[in-house]
């Protein structure tokens, strides 16, 4: 069952800056084609309602939780910008050689979505 937790004084400190959040050319140019809308961290990167700046275009985080790996669904998959869990899976271990999927292994989960879609 996944927590959702999008009440910004109910998380932890972030982890990292939300410029860090999104950096792979691919997975930018899902997000500005809207093939992703979100992605998963080790750590928290961002906040509920702040705004991440990608190609020219503004996203606002709209949620922030944590998930274990073993719960992602083929949906969690898609608005990853993959077809479904495996291929997800196959995606993340080829970029991060000698890491174990663990279906208990915690990640933060942030979800965005244009801010109105206008150019910065």
């Amino acid at each position: 069952m996944q927590t959702e937790r999008n009440n910004t004084n109910d998380l932890p400190p972030k982890t990292c800056t939300i410029d860090r959040l999104i950096t792979l050319p691919a997975d930018i140019e899902k997000v500005l084609a809207g093939q992703k809308t979100a992605t998963r961290r080790n750590g928290r990167y961002a906040d509920v309602g702040e705004i991440m700046n990608l190609g020219g275009y503004e996203f606002v985080v709209e949620k922030v939780y944590r998930q274990s790996l073993g719960e992602l669904t083929d949906a969690d998959a898609q608005r990853e910008g993959y077809a479904n869990v495996e291929e997800y899976k196959k995606a993340i271990l080829s970029m991060h050689p000698g890491m174990p999927w663990l279906p208990h292994m915690q990640v933060w989960v942030h979800e965005f979505a244009p801010a109105a879609n206008r150019e910065l």
